[in-house]
Order: structure tokens, then C-alpha cells, then sequence
């Protein structure tokens, strides 16, 4: 999370922005502006999305309102869009994350390849549940994937169909990851099942070097094979999820190692941020002075790099100890900000 810039919304809709998500590594041009913020009686705690600068927010809000009425494992759940006609908003209940490109940052490079591939499994199984139910994603990027303690998550559900009609040239597009639009969809084509699975590619091509484009000899020699399939400009050639899954299920997951570190002193076993995922564990690991430490000890987190595990935790323990923003001159009532303002 980081802080708050000056054009940066105090509040949106009944949320108090507490601070923006992510550190804004993300490669390409500038996503949809996402913020962590609070309700006021502090019981709720979320991941607030908002369209990018130039995008048609009507489209963008029909896309969030489908998004809500999905039930699909591995989509960002999200259970409530607001906002206005011209600046609309989505929430999602918040829980630690990490944008793929941050989880990079934190390596200080490519993601270990055993990784990859549990994090290509859990992205190729979300898909098959979506496509097996008539759900296409169009929207996977490096940017739309979050990685949390219990296992990744997709973000940025229909930025192809909300970014135009089928039909229109989207070479040119502003706020596409162009290095993720599958062929057929830059050219206008309707996003398909099979454009998907080249959104995982680039994916998996980003993780395991740090490029958005590669040169085939960077990938690794285990996923290379993989990836340049997913990556096929025919998607005829290309493997369908199902297919994806199971070449990606070839390495097991090394065993649990939980990581732990001071949480802070508003942490509590039934506060905000409890849960499945992260939580405040009495009893499983403690640090001087008695309080618990903030455990991940989901099951994702045996795969998990140490360096990014060590970073959801301190996520956590941030956004633990964040009190309310300072006082809005202005609920969030506009577009969002300008490109540069989000650089």
C-alpha cells in the first residue's frame, strides 16, 4: 500500500481511502486507479477500483456489474458497484495482496519457476470454471493478476470488452497491456475462451524473466514449450485451460513454512483483517511482549517465495495499523485522474 497523493480521492462513495494499492510497478500504461479504504464504523475493510483515465465509464460499470453477479473461483469477488453515471466505482472485500509486478519487485526478479507454475495452475483452473460456465475473462495482464496468501486472484474482468465494441482496432487503445492482447483482440475480434489462455502466456512469460516481452532462450527451458504454446498467434494451436492446467501440474509444492512478523498493536484476533488468509494467531507464533505475530499460513504459502511472503506479511500489518485518511475536501465525484497524475 502506498500513501496517498495529492489528487488522490479522500473518500469514495461511504469509504475512507486509506492508501493506494500497490507501488505502481506495473509495466505499460497506467491501470485503473485502485485504492484500500474503510467504512466508516471501521468494520469493513476493502480494494476499491475505479476506470482508468479515457475509459468509457458505461461500459466499464456494465462490466463491473456482470463481474458482480459472477461466482467464479479465483475472480476477484465483487459485491458492490456505486459511483455515478460519469465516475463509478467497485468494491471488493480486501484482503493482503500483491500485484504481480510488485511480487517481481520483491524478488528483485523473475519469479522461481516452481512458483510460476502453481501460480499458472491456480490462473489456468480459474479459467476453466469460467469458460466451462460461458465466462470469458478478457482482461488478464501481469497488472490483473493479485497474488494473496491463499492464492492468486484476477483482477481486471472484461478491460477488452470495456475498452470498446468488437470490431474497432485496439492497437491503439490507451489502458491495454497491449504486450497481453491476443492477436485476434487487437485486431477487434470478440474476446474468446482461447484468448485467455494468451493472456496466461504473457503472463507466465513476465513472471519467470521480468520482461513483457521476452526472447524465447530467456524463458525457462521447464515452461518454455508451455508458454510459447499459450502464446500462439493461431489460437487453434493453443492449448484450452483445461489442457493448460494439466500441463502446468507437473511439480508438487515444497511444504508448509509459515512466516511471521510483529503485528501491529491495533491486531487483533477478530478485527478487520481475521480470516482464512492472514490472521492474527494466538498460539501458532509470537513475538516478545506477548502479542501475536500475523501469520500467512494458508495453504498457497508453501509455494510462495520467501521475499514475497515476507511482503504480504508486512501488507497486512500495514494496512492493520492504518487509521482513517485525513479530512476530504470532496468525495470522489469526478473521472479519475489524469495519466500523469497516476505515473
Amino acid at each position: 500500500m502506498e500513501h496517498l497523493r495529492g489528487d488522490d480521492p479522500a473518500r469514495i462513495g461511504p469509504y475512507t481511502v486509506l492508501g493506494r494499492f500497490g507501488t505502481g510497478h506495473a509495466p505499460g500504461p497506467p491501470r485503473e486507479p485502485r485504492y484500500v479504504a474503510r467504512s466508516a464504523d471501521g468494520d469493513r475493510t476493502v480494494l476499491l477500483c475505479l476506470p482508468r483515465t479515457g475509459a468509457d465509464p458505461a461500459r466499464w460499470a456494465v462490466e463491473a456489474r456482470h463481474a458482480r453477479d459472477l461466482s467464479v473461483p479465483g475472480f476477484l469477488p465483487v459485491d458492490e458497484v456505486g459511483g455515478t453515471a460519469a465516475a463509478p466505482w467497485y468494491a471488493v472485500p480486501y484482503v493482503p495482496a500483491l500485484p504481480l509486478p510488485d511480487a517481481l519487485a520483491a524478488c528483485r526478479g523473475p519469479l522461481p519457476e516452481p512458483f510460476v507454475r502453481v501460480m499458472g495452475r491456480g490462473l489456468a483452473a480459474s479459467l476453466r470454471a469460467a469458460h466451462a460456465r460461458g465466462v470469458v475473462h478478457a482482461g488478464l495482464s501481469p497488472a490483473a493478476v493479485l497474488i494473496t496468501p491463499g492464492g492468486v486472484r484476477l483482477a481486471g474482468f472484461g478491460a477488452v470488452r470495456g475498452a470498446g465494441e468488437d470490431g474497432r482496432h485496439r492497437g491503439d487503445v490507451p489502458g491495454l497491456d497491449h504486450s497481453a492482447l491476443p492477436p485476434e483482440q487487437m485486431t477487434g475480434g470478440r474476446p474468446r475462451p482461447l484468448g485467455d489462455v494468451y493472456g496466461i502466456g504473457a503472463v507466465l512469460s513476465y513472471a519467470s524473466t521480468g520482461h513483457t516481452v521476452p526472447q524465447r532462450e530467456e524463458i525457462p527451458d521447464g515452461l518454455r514449450a508451455v508458454i510459447s504454446a499459450c502464446l500462439a498467434r493461431d489460437p487453434a494451436q493453443r492449448p484450452d485451460a483445461a489442457r493448460l492446467e494439466a500441463l502446468l501440474a507437473a511439480v508438487p509444492a515444497p511444504a508448509p513454512v509459515p512466516v511471521s512478523v510483529p503485528a501491529p498493536a491495533s491486531a487483533t484476533a477478530d478485527g478487520p483483517w481475521s480470516g482464512p488468509a492472514v490472521h492474527a494467531a494466538p498460539g501458532v507464533s509470537h513475538v516478545p511482549g506477548g502479542r501475536p505475530a500475523t501469520v500467512i499460513d494458508a495453504p498457497f504459502a508453501a509455494a510462495l517465495p520467501a521475499p514475497v511472503a515476507v511482503a504480504l506479511a508486512r501488507v497486512a500489518a500495514a494496512v492493520l495499523a492504518a487509521g482513517p485518511a485525513g479530512p476530504a475536501p470532496a468525495p470522489y465525484d469526478r473521472p479519475p485522474l489524469a495519466p500523469d497524475a497516476l505515473d
